[in-house]
């Protein structure tokens, strides 16, 4: 799949897959708007209003109220691609999600996950 085809997808797609992925391994909806929340800046409410409509992947980043700082603290692979090695800004950003989220569901304590520790 093609970035464009990625960044084109509806968050509202997106969010239930994330939130399942981490369920089915005995964490909460909670935690997934936690991490999504930290990497990005937004409020748990901004996210349950964006699941309700339409927007895609690139402008559900782009507007992000406040990109976490400690994101590039985020290191490893995820679809055998080292998320710190990601040229295209945007995919990049979308990797971090899915390494925060791939932690979550591995079972991370939350502060690992947050890099409160760094």
């Amino acid at each position: 799949m093609n970035n464009e085809k990625v960044y084109k997808m509806e968050f509202s797609k997106i969010y239930p897959l994330l939130v399942n992925k981490a369920v089915k391994k005995g964490r909460s909806k909670e935690e997934v708007d936690e991490v999504i929340c930290w990497l990005t800046g937004y409020y748990p409410e901004d996210l349950e209003q964006m699941a309700d409509t339409s927007i895609n992947y690139e402008d559900f980043f782009h507007n992000a109220p406040k990109m976490n700082e400690n994101r590039k603290l985020i290191k490893g692979v995820v679809c055998g691609v080292r998320v710190e090695d990601i040229e295209d800004p945007l995919m990049q950003e979308i990797r971090y999600l899915d390494k925060l989220v791939d932690e979550l569901a591995k079972g991370k304590k939350m502060e690992k996950i947050l890099r409160a520790d760094r």
